[in-house]
């Protein structure tokens, strides 16, 4: 299957970097959101992205151009989905709120559409369920922030057939991307092992053993992390490593219980970078 267009479906901090990986990519891409402001927000964070590389030299002025006209908003998801090739569900981290999507896509999308989820835990198996054709679905997990992290996991889902896993490997490469294929198990290779540094780094905060400066400082330089724990955690959002936690705790068991002291940063509005306050305040 020739992917020639690709509909990113969440402009969030995930959804617009997944869409400039995609139009740098050489695809027609649509970017799609419930929120016209959050269009706006993410079309005006590629444009930024894209005129940095030039100004840093990585890319040319007429390789920018190209990658902005190969981007289309688009407001409504039947325009989204109509005639899509390639489908990335990157809306927010709730099963319900991408269960609902995917409903929405087996009924808008074409029928060889292949479909995938930048879910970073929740299983790709449950979302494939709702569709019609679940060897079409896999799991396609970016990080943050995508136009500088090389890795894609590939997630494969119970039904996902081998034409469809060949395809999103393709797509991820095309993007500039190295990928890895990993077994649905919750929180895939990197969200499981991050997930456990950070919550561990949250019960040496609450004990008192150090303070995060010197936890982060003590994993960037003794481990060679490129960032520590929670520099990482306001990066992406404390709300969603609670919700990551929540997840693994039910599904894995007792040695994932989030810590409280996050759950309490959770719940006092701290939640990272995207609100000027986290562990840090920025």
């Amino acid at each position: 299957m020739q992917i020639r267009t690709i509909a990113v479906l969440g402009a969030g901090t995930m959804g617009h970097g997944i869409a400039h990986a995609a139009a740098s990519g050489g695809f027609d891409t649509r970017l799609y959101d419930v929120s016209e402001a959050a269009i706006d927000k993410g079309r005006a964070a590629i444009d930024q992205i894209v005129r940095k590389a030039v100004d840093l030299g990585r890319s040319d002025a007429a390789s920018a151009e190209a990658t902005l006209r190969r981007l289309t908003p688009a407001t409504g998801l039947d325009a989204a989905l109509d005639g899509t090739d390639f489908i990335i569900e990157a809306a927010p981290e709730r099963i319900d709120l991408k269960l609902a999507l995917f409903r929405d896509i087996d009924r808008l999308a074409p029928a060889a559409a292949i479909v995938t989820s930048n879910t970073s835990a929740l299983s790709i198996t449950e979302m494939a369920g709702s569709l019609s054709r679940p060897e079409r679905v896999a799991g396609m997990h970016f990080f943050n922030p995508v136009h500088k992290m090389k890795l894609v996991e590939i997630v494969q889902a119970l039904e996902s057939a081998p034409a469809t896993l060949d395809a999103v490997a393709d797509v991820a490469h095309r993007m500039g991307k190295e990928t890895v294929l990993v077994r649905e198990s919750p929180g895939f290779i990197t969200t499981r092992v991050n997930a456990t540094i950070g919550n561990e780094a949250f019960y040496m905060l609450m004990e008192g053993v150090a303070s995060a400066r010197d936890i982060d400082k003590a994993l960037t330089l003794g481990l060679n992390h490129p960032m520590g724990p929670f520099e990482l955690v306001d990066l992406v959002g404390l709300d969603t490593r609670l919700s990551i936690l929540e997840y693994l705790h039910r599904s894995l068991g007792e040695k994932y219980r989030p810590c409280p002291l996050l759950a309490q940063y959770v719940k006092a509005g701290r939640l990272g970078r995207k609100v000027g306050r986290g562990v840090y305040d920025y």
